[in-house]
């Protein structure tokens, strides 16, 4: 494996694979490598000829007073996880060189970029949709695989690579829960202990909205005080950033399930800002 930090260096390599007729996976990440980046890098390696990580911090998808500074990290775990799982390059560039210091051009969606996290987070999928374009630039992937973790974020990207007739295939890659249903995030580290027992709650209060579902309630009130009923009970160190049924094409919120819907949330718990979402299919 080949770690590489210069951009120009990164796009040389990709055009020589891509005019040598190679099939290059491309899978974005921030690090702090967990069993559901592992999940992302077999799917891309199983389908691709090449397989690119990267691993980089993008400072314009974090606001003010966002984990910037404090992100997790851990350079040389990461490398070793991407080189055992057959990584042929890890990409780790400098925010300077992804980003001049005159940079003023920006990718945007903003039809699906506001609601859920864009209304705490204001310019996030502006940072996120820009980050992942100068990538599949760079590296002209056959395919990229994202988490369904984020599926606002998926729906978005899978938006700009249709609208701006980008050659690659977006991939969805399964949310992977630890054991007791917490989804996993490199964000799980901020967790005390106490915290960490409670955050299980934000997928089980999910779970009983599902449960009501199942027994056929379709009004999204009903559903969410159902859901609020049981994190008031079990998560009483969460706060709630948002809660909401979504349509998982559009993004557009639902009041009533008649087809299909994602339940979408974001909890605060201590100092991390969990990311989960649930479907809702008849």
């Amino acid at each position: 494996m080949q770690i590489v930090t210069s951009p120009a260096e990164l796009q040389k390599i990709c055009l020589q694979w891509r005019c040598e007729g190679l099939k290059v996976g491309l899978v974005p990440t921030m690090g702090y490598f967990h069993e559901g980046h592992k999940n992302l890098m077999r799917i891309a390696r199983e389908k691709s000829d090449k397989l690119i990580v990267s691993l980089f911090v993008n400072p314009t998808q974090f606001g003010a007073n966002e984990d910037l500074d404090a992100y997790p990290a851990d350079h040389d775990s990461d490398a070793n996880i991407a080189r055992s799982l057959g990584a042929n390059i890890l990409f780790i560039p400098e925010p300077g060189s992804m980003y001049a210091e005159d940079h003023a051009t920006w990718v945007e969606v903003p039809q699906l970029a506001k609601g859920l996290c864009a209304i705490s987070r204001p310019t996030h999928f502006r940072g996120v949709s820009t980050v992942v374009t100068k990538l599949l630039i760079l590296t002209l992937p056959e395919y990229v695989v994202f988490g369904e973790k984020d599926w606002q974020q998926l729906a978005i990207i899978r938006r700009l690579t249709q609208d701006l007739n980008l050659p690659t295939t977006i991939i969805n890659g399964p949310l992977i829960r630890e054991d007791d249903g917490l989804a996993m995030s490199s964000r799980n580290a901020y967790l005390t202990k106490e915290e960490r027992a409670q955050a299980k709650h934000i997928n089980a209060g999910i779970r009983a909205g599902a449960e009501a579902f199942r027994q056929g309630e379709r009004d999204v009130k009903q559903l969410k005080a159902v859901i609020r009923e049981y994190w008031e009970k079990h998560l009483p160190l969460g706060k709630e950033d948002y809660l909401e049924f979504i349509d998982p094409d559009s993004i557009e919120p639902v009041t009533t399930i008649t087809d299909k819907a994602r339940c979408a949330v974001a909890v605060f718990v201590g100092k991390a800002r969990l990311l989960d979402n649930w479907p809702f299919y008849l």
